[in-house]
């Protein structure tokens, strides 16, 4: 039997080294191609401006790998991304940054060289960058995050001071002769005021943000926008009490970690920690407002366990730098919690849940527990409201009319009152 072998080079015709030769080249190119083809493409370009920092995000399909580095006079912040091409969704960036953005002035984008493309941050202070990866989660692909934290932040106190400075009117009027008070004395009977000899200091926590929208309703609402509207509305009906100041962890729509709520509740001394949002469920047809306390025994239903676990999710799905020096771990606040704590929790809960539910209907007629990471301060009586199933077209459309969002707002501040009105030693007792 013979054997067939390869012919060899120098036993090929002209005709037939041509025609290897082509094919080589066909081959060579074809490679080429693909690894063109491979190239990392952009899907979006995001930018998130906020008073505590600017995050810029560019979501791509596939890992992308960045260098960075600071140049002083002027400030800037200079980006070299690997394995892409300059295309017209990451030039897009440019006209995505704003004149009234705190950090950036502008920036300037180009191909470095092929297959690395430069981003320049024109900066207006000096900023410590954070540049990090997240892997793909939700509806995200891979994202390319940059958060621009200022070197000098704001100190969370004097902020809260300076946008809670009574005007001269204020300052001189006497807890006794407020508005509230004399509109209480001319109708017996009814509890139109908060008269506090000492200052309380209230933190509200408008529920995710920033690239986190939260629940998304049928009619396309995002939960983020929902609650935001509603804490505004609740923290401007608070403010119109007597020696009662309001710290919003969010006051626009950008992404606040969990473990941050929590730190900027403690660094203004809050007495109180309401965490507000939108629920979802998977059926259309749940429905109703709940409250929840934190709990040190697992969740008191199936329900609320599914849903702590939905919520401890935001970070995941807002991407936290998981390399930060800041971040902690949520099981050691939750080691310091004590029962205490949770038993004023479950006060502040039980009095604000009888009052959301003259509004809107409950989804369980009691307080519900569980393990909330947003829940964990310490030493804050802390609850979490979900004002309405957003995932209920029924519910959406509530929670969208202004007049609704001001119903619940008004409900929320009343049952705050009333446990105030009950607990007056509960708070930490600053004297104005």
């Amino acid at each position: 039997m013979s054997r067939l072998t390869a012919p060899q080079p120098e036993s090929l015709t002209p005709v037939s080294r041509r025609t290897a030769l082509k094919a080589g080249a066909t081959l060579l190119l074809s490679l080429l191609t693909a690894g063109v083809a491979r190239a990392a493409q952009i899907v979006a370009v995001r930018v998130w401006p906020a008073a505590d920092y600017t995050r810029v995000t560019l979501e791509n399909d596939s890992k992308l790998k960045a260098t960075h580095f600071l140049v002083k006079d002027p400030h800037r912040l200079v980006v070299e991304i690997e394995g892409l091409d300059l295309d017209p969704k990451l030039k897009s960036l440019v006209a995505k940054i704003q004149s009234n953005d705190p950090y950036i002035a502008q920036v300037r984008v180009g191909q470095n060289r092929p297959g690395v493309v430069r981003l320049v941050f024109d900066l207006k202070e000096e900023i410590q960058p954070q540049v990090f990866t997240l892997e793909p989660v939700g509806e995200y692909k891979h994202r390319l995050v940059f958060d621009l934290y200022p070197v000098n932040p704001v100190d969370p106190i004097a902020e809260l001071l300076q946008k809670s400075r009574p005007s001269a009117t204020t300052e001189t009027r006497s807890t006794a002769e407020t508005p509230a008070t004399a509109s209480a004395k001319a109708a017996p009977g009814t509890d139109n005021s908060l008269q506090l000899t000492r200052m309380v200091t209230i933190a509200l926590d408008p529920g995710h943000g920033g690239e986190d929208p939260g629940a998304v309703g049928s009619g396309g609402s995002l939960e983020k926008n929902v609650v935001l509207s509603i804490a505004h509305r609740l923290k401007a009906k608070l403010e119109q009490q007597t020696n009662v100041r309001v710290m919003l962890t969010r006051d626009a729509d950008y992404f606040v970690p969990l473990n941050v709520r929590v730190q900027k509740a403690r660094k203004v001394q809050a007495d109180l920690f309401v965490s507000i949002h939108a629920d979802a469920f998977v059926e259309p047809t749940a429905r109703g407002s709940s409250v929840f306390a934190l709990s040190e025994k697992g969740a008191s239903s199936t329900a609320a366990r599914w849903l702590a676990n939905k919520e401890n999710n935001a970070d995941l799905i807002g991407g936290i730098n998981i390399r930060s020096k800041n971040q902690q771990l949520a099981s050691v606040l939750l080691d310091l919690s004590t029962t205490a704590q949770i038993n004023d929790s479950l006060k502040l809960a039980k009095s604000v849940l009888g009052e959301i539910g003259n509004i809107n209907r409950l989804h369980k007629a009691q307080v519900e527990q569980a393990g909330f990471a947003v829940l964990k301060a310490p030493d804050i009586p802390s609850i979490l409201v979900e004002t309405a199933f957003i995932s209920n077209p029924e519910e959406e459309a509530k929670l969208t009319d202004e007049n609704y969002q001001d119903q619940m707002a008004e409900a929320l501040m009343r049952g705050i009152k009333k446990y105030l009105h009950k607990h007056p030693t509960m708070t930490r007792g600053r004297v104005t």
